[in-house]
């Protein structure tokens, strides 16, 4: 099975960290945010990584090199002449990815003990073509789930903004942990192109393909976004 960690952000909401590194390599307890997703994947055997670079990718490349990537093997998504998003960023790692078996994507600021053995048992039970990590915790954007399980649409609840894909009532508000598990044939039905997120890919999808909501409410996670929390994840990383 393989993964890809999106590394390619330019940390706005890191600075001034990120004015001469790259968010990936921001240091928890001694550990580069890229190195624990490494390791954490390696906890269930994922050793074949896809990893993407923009901001300060020659850092990145670097500390890849100097740490034989850490005991995996690491494939480098170059994302240097433009910055592509999580979808954009996806779609052109298409080839890296490509396969018969599901594959994991997460974001490198979000450090979590989440169980993956469990949500692969999940996705290969329901075979939805994208299961998507989810709690229920207080945040802004949500994405909005029916009674199955099956993703509906989103909504920012700061601006009202809703985008709803399939219109029903009672839709549950669920926070997105930046983790998903894709079938590979995902790329043929990609419509966007360039720089995009994959909650647009979501959005457009649902309506005509099944995406579920993994709930995962109560494992330890933390967006580490912002340099304030740093030091929350330091007291729950180790």
């Amino acid at each position: 099975m393989k993964a890809m960690i999106f590394s390619a952000g330019l940390g706005t909401r890191f600075k001034p960290w990120t004015n001469e590194h790259p968010k990936a390599l921001a240091l928890v307890n001694g550990k580069s945010l890229l190195q624990r997703n490494i390791e954490y994947l390696q906890q269930y055997g994922i050793t074949e990584v896809v990893v993407n670079v923009h901001h300060f990718a020659d850092q990145i490349i670097g500390a890849i090199d100097k740490s034989n990537g850490w005991g995996s093997s690491i494939i480098i998504s170059d994302e240097s002449k433009e910055v592509l998003e999580t979808g954009g960023g996806l779609l052109k790692a298409s080839k890296l990815l490509q396969g018969t078996q599901p594959f994991i994507t997460l974001n490198v600021d979000i450090l979590t003990n989440l169980d993956l053995n469990k949500l692969l048992a999940f996705h290969l039970q329901h075979k939805p073509l994208v299961t998507v990590c989810v709690t229920d915790r207080k945040t802004s954007r949500y994405l909005l789930f029916d009674e199955t399980g099956s993703m509906c649409g989103w909504k920012n609840t700061s601006t009202n903004e809703e985008k709803i894909s399939i219109p029903k009532p009672g839709l549950k508000l669920m926070a997105y942990s930046g983790i998903a598990v894709f079938e590979p044939s995902i790329f043929a039905f990609i419509k966007q192109q360039g720089k995009f997120s994959l909650i647009d890919t979501y959005l457009d999808l649902a309506s005509i393909k099944t995406i579920l909501g993994y709930e995962h409410t109560g494992d330890e996670l933390i967006d580490v976004g912002k340099l304030e929390s740093v030091a929350i994840a330091e007291a729950m990383f180790k």
